[in-house]
């Protein structure tokens, strides 16, 4: 009862095959709409003048097409098109400008944009293998919930999109693709990562022991990422690479320009920001150097086993330990699915004939143990004592109107149909649970962020990525 959290390819073996992939995926559209003999006609000229340099100078539609929409990156099976980094690009300067932060160079700002679009492509092709999806459903809820996030029903939320230049569907498909690399990640964290107890006691007790511990830190940083198996002498060009940052730095660069121009990391972008978090979740070796800064303070080059870094302290605050008191229900249920196997129909004659029984005086742990379809059965329907937020809120709403030892009439939710009673309330002091809970999270987010950047390392070392965008600069 706990609530959810939430190509056609072209393939042919005719000798001007490879040649017809490379053109524009507008011309090639063109050449769909056109009658088959006109198509063929074109086809046969673009190969001629593909073959022919001579023969493509007169063809004066070649290099108009090229200058529409052409390939910038091959990943793997995909490609990536200068109209795609394009729409990349207006996306990261958009965000950036938001932010106040200095644009780098274009061709430094392309080459940014481009690597993070890479490593969007093997991600998505990489949960199709393992077949990682977001149904319609999934993605409507998403999205609603965006809206509401921002005080805005759904046609509203359409409007300023379209006000701001978004197209719906386009929006539609990069939530949708952010949900697929979330739960890759997710999924990689969740088999690699695992926090015990002796970890959370030992967090909470530096915790209590420093009063730095008890500190949040907003940072920036600068990553020069150093792969696994690099050769000393690359591993030496890193390191002069992180310095001739941290010179930029010295001299007065913004640091957010020089993160633009040097950063490694995913959150390049968008000015390398690491919003809050407590110091014990940046590790030993990074928290000694934190600790002494003061907002506006820049770390010296650091060496980690990923690379290089450079930190700049933004903020620095107190984490207060607040007590937390909720009011906790006890409650049990039955439950009928509604399935393939029950209709809509079935299930509520199904729920009613059990709330007779009931009314009858009938014992509701024995009938739970009888007919309720949920893993509570065993136990009577017991589903333990329930935080606010515990269960899904049509569940909730119905058992928080129910006087304890009150059994409920039919109630309906995603999972099917209930009879909910109340066995008692209280209020109960949870300071000590949550803050095992926080913890154990900036335990867990700590070692994810390690996880997944080596796991993001290691998909890009096996993806084949050939990089076209100084051949069309020097063109």
């Amino acid at each position: 009862m706990n609530k959810a959290y939430f190509e056609s390819d072209f393939n042919t073996t005719w000798p001007g095959a490879a040649a017809f992939r490379n053109l524009p995926g507008a011309f090639i559209q063109f050449c769909h709409s056109m009658h088959k003999s006109n198509c063929f006609c074109i086809i046969f000229l673009v190969i001629v003048a593909l073959s022919n340099p001579l023969a493509a100078q007169e063809l004066h539609f070649i290099p108009a097409a090229k200058a529409i929409d052409h390939i910038v990156a091959v990943v793997n099976e995909d490609v990536i098109t200068r109209q795609e980094l394009d729409d990349a690009v207006k996306l990261t300067v958009g965000r950036l400008q938001q932010q106040g932060v200095q644009l780098p160079d274009q061709h430094t700002l392309e080459k940014q944009v481009l690597e993070s679009v890479v490593m969007k492509h093997i991600q998505l092709q990489h949960a199709k293998e393992v077949g990682l999806a977001v149904s319609q459903s999934e993605l409507d809820e998403t999205i609603q919930r965006i809206a509401a996030d921002n005080k805005l029903s759904l046609p509203e939320f359409h409007a300023v999109l379209e006000k701001d230049g978004i197209q719906y569907s386009k929006f539609r498909d990069e939530i949708r693709e952010e949900m697929i690399m979330a739960r890759l990640k997710e999924r990689e964290v969740k088999h690699q990562v695992n926090v015990t107890e002796g970890e959370v006691d030992n967090y909470l007790h530096t915790q209590k022991t420093t009063s730095e511990g008890q500190d949040e830190y907003r940072l920036a940083h600068i990553l020069i990422l150093v792969p696994e198996n690099t050769a000393p002498s690359q591993i030496q060009q890193r390191a002069e690479r992180a310095k001739l940052a941290h010179e930029k730095i010295k001299q007065g660069v913004e640091f957010s320009q020089v993160v633009a121009e040097f950063s490694d990391a995913p959150d390049a972008k968008t000015g390398g920001i690491i919003e809050w978090r407590p110091i014990t979740q940046m590790g030993p070796t990074f928290a000694e150097l934190l600790k002494p800064m003061q907002p506006g303070d820049v770390t010296p080059v650091v060496q980690s086993p990923s690379g290089f870094h450079i930190f700049k302290l933004l903020g620095r605050r107190a984490q207060e330990a607040q007590t937390v008191i909720i009011d906790q229900t006890r409650a049990r249920h039955i439950l009928i699915k509604i399935n393939e196997l029950t209709s809509e129909n079935e299930g509520k004659q199904k729920i009613l004939q059990i709330k007779e029984r009931l009314d009858r005086g009938e014992s509701f742990e024995e009938v739970a143990k009888l007919y309720s379809e949920d893993t509570s059965a065993s136990s009577g329907g017991d589903l333990g004592w329930l935080s606010p937020g515990d269960t899904v809120p049509d569940f909730e709403r119905a058992m928080n109107a129910l006087l304890p030892g009150q059994i409920s009439d039919p109630v309906r939710t995603q999972f099917g149909w209930h009879l909910i009673q109340v066995l008692e309330r209280r209020s109960q002091d949870i300071s000590q649970d949550r803050r095992r809970q926080a913890a154990r999270q900036a335990i867990r987010s700590r070692k994810a962020d390690v996880v997944v950047q080596e796991w993001l390392r290691q998909l890009r070392d096996q993806a084949y990525v050939e990089y076209r965008l100084d051949d069309e600069h020097e063109h």
